[in-house]
């Protein structure tokens, strides 16, 4: 029988979604699916966007929804990016950044990150000269930032966003939630920044990546992107109602991110008893570690072997990292022991 694998590497939550999302799956409107939303005679884009109005205290016309996080980032840079001008990313980040400038005959720039005693971290003066260098029609700044994990302080965004006037500025927040429950600065940001675009995903925090949805946060100067990405039937309503059941069900998602916490601080004190392992403080619901290079095939072939798939990581500056997305407790106490166990053979010539 095929070993049943568990996949840690692609930052997907194993946790599930609330009960109340299955709540709402099983209620049965045959008029949910065999017509088009009518909430556009209300004058609003749906339920979800007036919800998140409502919760967060912005105008609804600056919330866009989209087909998850990645969607609302195309969408922007399509539309903003013009062919031959420059967008800046982070030096470490997603690889969809580096790749989503060539769609549209952008230029990709980059700005650095640098590595701390046991955090990433942004260095804010380096973004504002590679801003004024380059000139850039847009700057993406992800926080917590993927893979590295690190997030940007308030005081140092503030910064960065009066540096950059003249740019659209996508602030991507993928995995804010899993550290900073928060959402009360999202306002006064799209206020005094009328150049910046929030995303943010139900796919990571609400474990609800297979219903693809997500919204941005508009500042007042963008409302160009809604026009762009208008969509005048209505967006998938099964996803909407979903959506906000997962957004009622505080408590679940709660005891989740305590719990994730909590394991994200045992793989980080448990990996740096290793020798040669470097552990990062991480504030998404991951954690990256570097491992000593010889060891890299070595270990994936034997995790592989007992059931488990992590991100080996191989870029530039990070080709000796693993990168171990936080499943439920117990697949990460399976995880670390396994790590622990290879290591010691390693030790005892148990392995070649």
């Amino acid at each position: 029988m095929k070993k049943k694998m568990i996949y840690l590497d692609r930052n997907e939550n194993h946790y599930g979604p609330a009960p109340e999302v299955f709540k709402a799956l099983h209620k049965r409107n045959f008029n949910k699916l065999t017509t088009y939303s009518r909430d556009y005679t209300r004058g609003v884009k749906s339920k979800l966007s007036e919800r998140l109005s409502h919760m967060l205290g912005i105008d609804e016309q600056q919330i866009l929804l989209g087909y998850g996080a990645e969607d609302l980032l195309k969408q922007a840079v399509h539309c903003f990016l013009q062919s031959g001008e420059t967008i800046l990313v982070p030096q470490y980040s997603w690889w969809y950044y580096k790749v989503i400038a060539d769609e549209v005959g952008g230029v990709r720039e980059i700005y650095p990150i640098q590595e701390n005693e046991h955090q990433f971290s942004y260095d804010i003066d380096a973004m504002v000269d590679a801003y004024k260098m380059h000139n850039p029609a847009m700057v993406l700044i992800s926080t917590p930032n993927n893979p590295t994990g690190h997030s940007i302080p308030w005081d140092h965004l503030i910064k960065v966003l009066r540096a950059m006037p003249e740019a659209v500025v996508v602030l991507d927040e993928a995995y804010t939630l899993f550290t900073n429950p928060d959402t009360s600065y999202l306002k006064s940001l799209v206020d005094e920044f009328p150049n910046v675009i929030v995303t943010r995903t139900f796919s990571k925090f609400y474990a609800l990546a297979g219903i693809r949805i997500g919204y941005a946060l508009l500042g007042k100067q963008l409302s160009e992107l809604n026009t762009f990405s208008a969509r005048y039937l209505g967006y998938n309503r099964l996803s909407e109602r979903l959506a906000i059941a997962a957004l009622d069900a505080h408590d679940y998602y709660e005891d989740m991110r305590q719990k994730m916490r909590a394991d994200l601080e045992m793989f980080f004190d448990e990996l740096n008893q290793l020798p040669g392992f470097k552990a990062y403080r991480s504030e998404a619901n991951f954690i990256l570690c570097r491992i000593p290079h010889n060891l890299k095939q070595s270990l994936d072939t034997y995790l592989k072997s007992n059931g488990f798939v992590i991100k080996f990581l191989n870029e530039d500056g990070l080709n000796s990292h693993i990168r171990i997305t936080i499943g439920t407790q117990e697949e990460n106490r399976m995880l670390m022991d396994l790590i622990k166990k290879f290591i010691e053979e390693i030790r005892n010539g148990e392995l070649g």
